[in-house]
């Protein structure tokens, strides 16, 4: 099974829009523009190094371009039964999912990033990597230091995160060093983010989100906070707020979806951070990431060599199913809120020009004759156009 995994602030980089460009997928640019009444083509293009190190530009032009590419690879019918997302990963993870309207996180995530260079500036915070020594060492070091020095983020094993004010940090860091740690590395951050230090974002944050409609995801998604996979919205909504000031417990929700069964996981984002931390975390899985359109022919070669080698494709739009090479995705032909029609289940025969639902008012019907194998979009989704949202088997 496949898990996407979705990257986090720290991975943008200048230009890592320009290889999206022509492709059909940075339409969603301009919807992201306009929902968040910001220019972020240039952000995707344009913005220089400092420009994008501030938060409030990290954080949304990371996510649009993570969209960006999740909407590419699901044009080529590709799609995960699990997601996580590193702290703000996880934003692209609910919108992946279903759980969040692509519009609605695009408010969001401006108000997370906006709240969060608020609150970085007073009190003044920072972090530092902790390599080489397991996570309750980490945790102990920090407990010794008479200051404000907290773990940020579990990473891997032998890779853990501390955050809190600068003096305490570096304490906390030496502390380590005396405790086992082979190195000790300052982080280029704006704050001491997953910390008490990120309370007034927290508190800020809670009420856009208290007026964000929230859905049951679909699939597993796993929470940063407690490395667990919820389904319940209320559930949800209380995770978002907690994780600005709650330690991001990444291995740990690796092995969460390694133990239900996920054997592949894809990295979608402009890094590969990521990548490299199921690498040092899990053993025996497939690792990929996609970050320019020339990964999507790498991505496609990976599968069709699991379909040559098994005789059959593993990339499962649903849980359980696999994908044939006589299998038909039925596209949205316009943007807008998928509306399915009721009654058609798992295995009904389908014709040419059968009614499936509607995207706003436009009807959507198939062009094929098969047998109706579910659904890639969920009822009240907001999808684009060319998005995959109804799977068909044909003869």
């Amino acid at each position: 099974m496949i898990a996407f995994t979705y990257s986090g602030q720290g991975s943008q980089q200048p230009g890592m829009g320009a290889p999206w460009v022509d492709h059909p997928a940075w339409e969603l640019v301009d919807e992201a523009s306009q929902a968040a009444e910001r220019d972020i083509a240039h952000l995707l293009l344009h913005a220089d190094a400092n420009e994008l190190r501030e938060t409030r530009n990290a954080q949304l032009a990371t996510f649009v371009t993570s969209m960006v590419i999740l909407d590419a690879v699901t044009r080529l019918g590709i799609d995960a039964a699990g997601h996580a997302g590193h702290s703000l990963g996880e934003y692209s993870a609910l919108t992946a999912s279903g759980a969040l309207d692509f519009v609605d996180s695009v408010r969001l995530v401006v108000e997370r990033g906006e709240a969060m260079q608020v609150a970085a500036q007073e009190p003044v915070g920072t972090m530092a990597a902790i390599l080489g020594l397991d996570d309750e060492s980490v945790t102990q070091a920090c407990s010794t230091i008479e200051g404000e020095v907290w773990v940020a983020n579990f990473n891997a094993p032998g890779q853990v995160v501390i955050a809190g004010a600068p003096d305490a940090v570096t304490a906390a860091g030496e502390e380590a060093k005396i405790r086992g740690a082979k190195r000790v590395t300052a982080l280029e951050v704006s704050g001491a983010f997953h910390t008490p230090f990120m309370a007034p974002a927290r508190d800020r944050l809670t009420a856009a989100i208290d007026n964000a409609e929230i859905r049951s995801p679909q699939g597993v998604v796993v929470a940063n906070v407690d490395a667990t996979a919820h389904e319940n919205p209320a559930t949800w909504q209380v995770l978002m707020s907690a994780q600005l000031c709650s330690p991001v417990r990444w291995h740990q929700s690796l092995h969460t979806l390694a133990d239900a069964g996920f054997t592949t996981f894809v990295e979608l984002g402009p890094g590969n951070v990521l990548t490299g931390l199921v690498k040092r975390t899990l053993k025996g899985v497939a690792r990929l990431s996609v970050n320019s359109p020339s990964h999507l022919d790498a991505l496609l070669e990976t599968f069709a060599s699991a379909a040559s080698a098994e005789g059959r494709s593993r990339t499962a739009g649903v849980e359980g199913e696999h994908l044939f090479a006589t299998d038909r995705m039925v596209v949205s032909p316009a943007t807008g809120v998928f509306t399915p029609v009721d009654g058609l289940d798992v295995g009904q025969p389908v014709t040419a020009g059968t009614l499936l639902g509607h995207i706003g008012i436009t009807e959507v019907r198939s062009p094929f004759t098969g047998e109706f194998m579910g659904w890639l979009a969920v009822k009240s989704e907001r999808v684009t156009a060319s998005k995959p949202i109804a799977w068909l088997r044909t003869e």
